[in-house]
């Protein structure tokens, strides 16, 4: 599903009837639920819950978004409706869902792969700031996802942001439930693989785009990541390639 950026502010009120995940393929948007409020992007999904109240807004622009509706007994637990950490290997999933969906392949292998993708995201750490923590850590997340330069290392993203190295590093790792440095190496990742979905042709020039002391710790990155090379990965995610 995609959304338009025509709601800068928070829209109208809605509810939906269904228990639901929602992963961001592209682009950033907020979500308020029950007083509760949530910056959305590939690294952020949630889990919504029957009844609920929800409102958006795409202060960033529109996105692109994967709503899987599933029943809370197929995990065999009860679920709260939440902000989840996505990492790499979730997002890697999510991508070959979305292509397999694509050829029209809904089979038994496609529902495995869809109840394992539900169950990864919710085994997560669920992120809880408060409010003073959740514009501090949205603020670093907006620097990493905009390539600001001095995002490049802790120090310099710290003195952007005003404050101390070490209370940003413990309030990031304390609400994202990942180290910084991990965030950051998990926003590359995607990046790599975007990159490597639309046919990159060399590894070294791809790691020179992306910040990576090389081709070597690129590889070694991504395969941390996500448990594949990147050479796996252009033919997992290439063009014509098939979950």
């Amino acid at each position: 599903m995609g959304c338009r950026s025509d709601h800068v502010r928070w829209s109208e009120p809605e509810t939906r009837d269904d228990h639901r995940l929602v992963l961001v393929r592209r682009g950033r948007f907020r979500r308020r639920a029950d007083g509760a409020e949530a910056d959305l992007d590939p690294t952020v999904a949630y889990l919504g819950a029957p009844g609920e109240e929800e409102r958006f807004a795409h202060p960033a622009g529109g996105d692109v978004c994967t709503s899987v509706s599933f029943e809370p007994s197929l995990l065999g637990r009860p679920l709260a409706a939440t902000a989840l950490y996505v990492d790499a290997r979730v997002d890697l999933a999510h991508r070959r869902l979305v292509a397999a969906a694509g050829t029209g392949d809904i089979d038994y292998a496609l529902t495995e792969e869809l109840l394992g993708l539900v169950a990864v995201v919710v085994g997560e750490p669920t992120v809880r700031p408060g409010p003073a923590d959740r514009a501090l850590v949205a603020s670093a997340r907006e620097a990493i996802g905009a390539e600001v330069p001095e995002a490049g290392g802790l120090c310099g993203l710290a003195a952007l942001l005003e404050v101390s190295p070490y209370r940003l590093s413990r309030l990031f790792s304390r609400e994202m439930g990942v180290s910084l440095t991990r965030y950051r190496n998990r926003v590359r990742v995607t990046r790599a693989m975007d990159r490597l979905a639309e046919g990159a042709p060399g590894l070294a020039d791809l790691a020179a785009q992306l910040g990576f002391a090389d081709q070597a710790h690129l590889t070694r990155t991504v395969r941390e990541h996500v448990g594949h090379t990147p050479t796996a990965l252009r033919r997992l995610l290439g063009p014509g390639s098939r979950a």
